[in-house]
C-alpha cells in the first residue's frame, strides 16, 4: 500500500528539478468502496422534481467552480481535458463502426446527451459536427455551466443544436418512450468524482435509446495510477490542479464490465481503449493501458426481450 494518511514526502525527493514544492501529503489508497450496486437503482421518475436520490458530491462541485473561469484556456488547468477531446470523438467512432446491424446504424441526425459537460468542451466540439443533429448538455454547476453558455454564444452556428442545461441527471426527465432517446449518451471524467457511481450509471442509462451507446472516460483503481495522477500529475508536476482526483473514487474496467453485462440486462458489445499521457506529445492510444490508469468504456444499449 502507498504511505498512510499524512505520510510526507520529502524534499529531497525534488532535489534538481525546476519545480519548487512543498511537502506531498499523500492520502493511503484504500479500495473500501464498493463500485456496483447489486440491484438496479430505482427507475427517475419523468417529473424533475419527483428523484431525491443524487450523486452529485458537494466538494467536487466546489472543486470545479474554482476552475470554471480558466476551463476555455487551452494552456491552463484544463488543458489535458483540452488535448483528450479529438480522442473521446475517436472512441466513439470506433465504437459505431463496430456495429454490424443490417441495416446499419444512421449516420446521421445523432443526439447526444452529454452529461456532467462541465466547460463544454466536448459539447462544442460535437455539435459542429455534420452528423450531429443535437447536443443536450447538462452540469450540476451553475457557475461552470455559465462559462459553457457564455463560450458558446461566440458561435451563432450553435445555437440551433446545443442545449445547456444546469441539472443533475437525476432531475432530468427520462424520455416517455426508449426511442426518443439518446444516440451517445457521453459521461466523460465524471464518475471518478460522483457519489455512488452505480446508482450514478442507473440514472444515465434510460436516456440511452436502444441501438444507442453509452460511452465514458476514467481511471483505473491501480498503484499506477496513484503514482502518476496523484503523486505527479497533481503534486509534482502541477500539470493537473492538486485535489482534483481522489484515488479511491477511481473504477476498474472489469468492474464497469460486471456491472453492465453481470448486474444488469439489456448491454452489450462492451469497447475499452487505453490511453497514456505522454508529456510533450498529448494522449496516444496504447493497448493494454487500461489495466493501470486512463481509458475509454463503451458499452451498447440492446433491446429487452419481450
Amino acid at each position: 500500500m502507498p504511505p498512510r494518511t499524512g505520510a510526507l514526502v520529502p524534499r529531497q525527493l525534488c532535489r534538481n528539478t525546476a519545480v519548487s514544492l512543498r511537502p506531498i501529503r499523500l492520502v493511503a489508497p484504500t479500495s473500501s468502496r464498493s463500485f456496483s450496486a447489486s440491484a438496479p437503482a430505482p427507475a427517475p421518475k419523468s417529473h424533475p422534481t419527483d428523484s431525491t436520490f443524487s450523486s452529485v458530491s458537494p466538494d467536487e462541485v466546489s472543486h470545479f467552480n474554482a476552475l470554471a473561469s480558466s476551463w476555455w484556456d487551452p494552456q491552463g488547468p484544463s488543458r489535458i481535458l483540452h488535448l483528450m477531446n479529438p480522442l473521446r470523438h475517436d472512441f466513439i467512432r470506433s465504437c459505431r463502426s463496430s456495429v454490424l446491424d443490417d441495416p446499419p446504424p444512421p449516420l446521421t441526425g445523432l443526439k447526444y446527451l452529454d452529461i456532467g459537460c462541465g466547460g463544454g468542451i466536448f459539447a462544442e466540439s460535437a455539435t459542429r459536427l455534420p452528423t450531429t443533429a443535437s447536443v443536450t448538455a447538462i452540469d450540476p454547476s451553475s457557475k461552470v455551466l455559465s462559462v459553457a453558455k457564455a463560450h458558446a454564444r461566440r458561435d451563432p452556428a450553435l445555437r440551433s443544436k446545443l442545449t445547456y442545461l444546469n441539472t443533475p441527471i437525476e432531475q432530468l426527465p427520462v424520455p416517455d418512450i426508449p426511442q426518443d432517446g439518446y444516440d451517445v449518451v457521453s459521461v466523460f471524467e465524471v464518475i471518478e468524482h460522483v457519489s455512488h457511481p452505480a446508482q450514478f450509471l442507473d440514472r444515465c442509462t434510460p436516456f440511452v435509446k436502444p441501438g444507442g451507446w453509452l460511452v465514458l472516460s476514467t481511471i483505473a483503481r491501480t498503484w499506477m495510477s496513484w503514482l502518476t495522477t496523484n503523486v505527479i500529475a497533481e503534486d509534482l508536476l502541477r500539470i493537473v490542479p492538486r485535489g482534483t482526483h481522489d484515488w479511491r473514487k477511481y473504477i476498474n474496467e472489469e468492474e464497469l464490465r460486471g456491472h453492465f453485462l453481470q448486474k444488469r440486462t439489456g448491454w452489450a458489445e462492451p469497447r475499452c481503449m487505453g490511453v497514456v499521457y505522454v508529456p510533450g506529445l498529448g494522449w496516444k492510444e496504447v493497448s493494454g493501458s487500461e489495466k493501470v490508469g486512463n481509458y475509454f468504456f463503451g458499452v451498447r444499449r440492446i433491446a429487452e426481450p419481450t
